[in-house]
């Protein structure tokens, strides 16, 4: 008997080992590494109202991969944005200072000089160059020196165009978001089917509209194409130019002084002197320029809590007069059909934030959006006030934002209720700041390649833990088989 469980025993210990390799065979395995340092960079987004400092990180050895770079911190530089400091060069520069001082920690200092610093300026340094070349020169040389101070690799200032700006945010957000490519959890590369996303920034002095078509642009300087994974992007793409939050309200704050004595998107109850020499140095307000005005004088507004005059107020700010193309978006400039999701950042997000958790109102459609932006427009400087206590700041310019939004989104771009509900508004993605300066330093730094990786084979942790309770299994099922064995030879025995 002893002899006959002796003679079971290597063959179960056989198939319980043939099993295990089997198992061993299905699963796809990698090297084992330690994990890799990490690499940083750090871009600085001169804005037209503000800068920002973004610090970002990813694995030394996978520059190549994607879902890898996020945000490792970020700081607002204190006081206006670099373009504000046209009569004073120097100031821009001091102004970054603090942020620089944080990156000096932030970064390990092993890492400092093989980080690559980065300044990008947008619309409000486009508009500076627009009307003093001279000065956005100044401007530019006194933030290198102040950069070119301190230990990283930096790599340049410099303006970027309308197009860049819009091209580059909607990188950012479908990056963030792996639409372009996704490493799976079997270890291999595949390309998400879900398509990419739109993107909308609403900066203080531009705006920008950026998403994937499949047509021909009628008008080619608004049309990029981009290689990315392997896969071709035709992406339509346009800046306007004083079309920002904060050129838009220095626009109907002249078109209000011009043809009332009040201002009609102000909650009535709130007054203010107004400097005619800032509301008129701007080049987005040229056309609305008195030809004799003291700039030194102060007037005295008021508002009226009028939303019907307020949209009209905002309705002249678009012209639908004439289109030189099978079809525009407004002044003339060629769109095609909003097409796909979106995601809107920015100072759309702020607005819209506003309006559902300060304010409790629904804006899921366009419809709720416009009921929105008339019951913000009604509300008086009082009950502003009482309802969102502690921002008094910007509280009196949400109604003309809101109605400008909801302007530009319905009668602007051209969205119906239909694609409405497609887009979302966002201020962050992978917890990290959605906008253009993460898809300007991917772009720079090569971290995205214009051809796929390759596949590879890969395991990670929980399926090395699978194997191993299913080879656990096998042997348990090899013991109970052969104490079965042993129990059915002991019966005849015992008869």
């Amino acid at each position: 008997m002893a002899g006959k469980v002796r003679s079971l025993l290597p063959p179960l210990l056989l198939a319980a080992a043939g099993l295990a390799g089997l198992l061993l065979l299905c699963v796809p395995t990698r090297d084992i590494r330690e994990p890799p340092a990490l690499k940083y960079g750090i871009v600085l987004d001169a804005g037209s109202s503000h800068t920002s400092m973004f610090i970002y990180k990813w694995p030394a050895d996978k520059e190549n991969d994607t879902g890898i770079v996020g945000q490792h911190s970020s700081c607002d530089v204190p006081g206006g944005g670099i373009s504000s400091y046209a009569d004073n060069p120097s100031g821009a520069g001091q102004s970054l200072v603090g942020c620089l001082e944080q990156a000096l920690r932030d970064v390990p200092k092993e890492r400092h000089a093989g980080t690559p610093l980065y300044l990008g300026a947008t619309a409000g340094m486009r508009l500076l160059n627009l009307t003093n070349p001279e000065a956005s020169t100044s401007v530019l040389t006194a933030v290198t020196h102040t950069l070119t101070q301190y230990p990283f690799d930096f790599r340049g200032a410099r303006i970027l165009s309308g197009q860049e700006e819009g091209v580059f945010g909607w990188v950012t957000a479908n990056y963030l978001l792996e639409n372009f490519i996704k490493y799976g959890w079997v270890g291999r590369w595949f390309r998400p089917r879900k398509g990419t996303l739109g993107a909308m920034d609403l900066g203080g002095a531009s705006t920008q509209i950026t998403f994937e078509t499949t047509s021909l642009a009628e008008d080619r300087a608004s049309e990029v194409q981009l290689r990315l994974y392997g896969q071709h992007y035709r992406v339509y793409t346009h800046s306007f130019l004083c079309y920002g939050r904060d050129q838009v309200l220095q626009r109907l704050l002249a078109s209000a002084l011009q043809t009332h004595s009040f201002h009609p998107c102000w909650p009535r109850g709130f007054s203010t002197h107004v400097l005619l020499g800032d509301v008129y140095q701007s080049p987005c307000t040229v056309a609305q320029r008195p030809q004799t005005f003291n700039s030194s004088a102060r007037v005295s507004l008021s508002g009226s809590s009028d939303p019907h005059l307020c949209r009209d107020l905002v309705s002249g700010l678009f012209s639908f007069s004439s289109c030189p193309f099978s079809r525009c978006s407004f002044n003339g400039v060629f769109q095609p059909p909003v097409a796909g999701n979106f995601i809107a950042f920015s100072a759309f997000f702020y607005t819209v934030n506003f309006l559902r958790t300060s304010m409790g109102l629904p804006v899921a459609t366009l419809q709720q959006l416009e009921a929105a932006a008339v019951n913000v427009c009604n509300q008086t400087w009082a009950q502003l006030q009482a309802r969102v206590p502690g921002q008094q700041a910007h509280l009196a310019d949400y109604c003309a934002g809101a109605m400008f939004m909801q302007q530009l989104l319905s009668r602007g771009y051209g969205f119906d209720e239909r694609a409405f509900g497609g887009v979302i508004f966002q201020k962050k993605a992978a917890d990290t700041a959605v906008g253009w300066a993460l898809g300007y330093m991917l772009n720079l730094t090569n971290l995205i390649p214009a051809d796929p990786p390759g596949l590879r084979k890969g395991t990670d942790f929980s399926s090395w833990v699978v194997l191993l309770l299913l080879f656990a299994s096998a042997l348990l099922a090899a013991l109970v088989l052969l104490l079965h064995q042993v129990h059915s030879a002991k019966l005849p025995s015992t008869i």
